[in-house]
């Protein structure tokens, strides 16, 4: 246990509790009333979205006939979970909304990615300067402080692919992603030149789906897939709106659905040597 960080340990105690809770055939509104609060509780700590509480552990463990040894791992898990010890983007709270700092613990947490994006560069792959204009113009009523720090977020993120246990991440974007030009050319042929580089790292996957595609390389919203193990289907998505905000999905539709897409994107992308060839092209066209 002295491994597992605590939205680990919230998210395998949760997820043990809503097993224990199927077995019994109990709805969230009955445990609910046995725990003598609403529903909606109950099912915030089924989604790691809260820490349980001691009383509400011993609560749970009575009304589900818990003994050990399940017992005592479970009470290690909820004693995890309910540890407080701030992450480092507790530094930048004043700019960090409430579903960006749960992206941000998702993404501290995952061993692996998978996002598409249909007009901009990945978070975890573009450039100081590149990430400076989309932040400043998609969020306009930040002041220069506050996008300086949205930026520093930006590439303090990008440590993960850098780290022993580094994320793997697989990326796929449509070539409008590479020919948009933010920032002017300069800009641009920084942030290309950064694509070649990154994507030939080990733990990087970067592929773009060419205009000659057509509509099998067609989808208007981006998304991000979280898995906790690089074999395993994705636990979480993130998707992304017009308003520049991320909504939480974690419901099995959603999550299939949304792999089942990335699968379909990627049969539509270039290979990874063939994408580096594009990307190539393009930042010599700047030129």
């Amino acid at each position: 246990m002295t491994s597992v960080s605590p939205l680990t340990a919230r998210r395998k105690l949760g997820n043990e509790l809503r097993k224990l809770r199927d077995q019994q055939g109990l709805t969230t509104e009955e445990v609910g009333a046995h725990l003598n609060c609403h529903n909606s509780k109950v099912s915030r700590i089924e989604k790691a979205k809260r820490a349980c509480t001691k009383k509400d552990f011993e609560g749970l463990m009575e009304l589900f006939g818990v003994e050990d040894p399940l017992l005592s791992e479970l009470n290690d898990l909820m004693v995890k979970g309910r540890q407080r010890v701030p992450p480092w983007w507790h530094a930048f709270k004043d700019v960090i909304s409430a579903n960006y700092e749960e992206f941000l613990a998702y993404e501290a947490e995952a061993t692996r990615c998978s996002e598409y994006q249909p007009l901009l560069i990945p978070g975890l792959l573009q450039t100081a300067s590149y990430a400076r204009k989309v932040t400043g113009d998609g969020y306009a009523a930040l002041g220069p402080d506050q996008v300086d720090s949205l930026v520093e977020v930006r590439m303090r993120r990008q440590e993960r692919l850098r780290e022993d246990d580094a994320l793997f991440f697989e990326a796929v974007v449509t070539e409008a992603a590479l020919r948009l030009l933010v920032g002017g050319a300069e800009v641009m042929r920084e942030q290309l030149r950064h694509l070649i580089e990154v994507s030939e790292r080990d733990n990087v996957r970067f592929r773009v789906i060419p205009f000659e595609a057509g509509e099998k390389g067609a989808s208007t919203g981006a998304f991000i897939l979280f898995a906790s193990a690089k074999d395993t289907q994705a636990d979480v998505a993130f998707t992304e709106s017009a308003e520049n905000t991320t909504s939480y999905r974690d419901d099995l539709l959603t999550l299939r659905r949304l792999s089942r897409l990335f699968t379909s994107l990627s049969g539509a992308a270039l290979s990874e040597d063939d994408s580096r060839e594009l990307i190539v092209r393009i930042e010599k066209e700047l030129v």
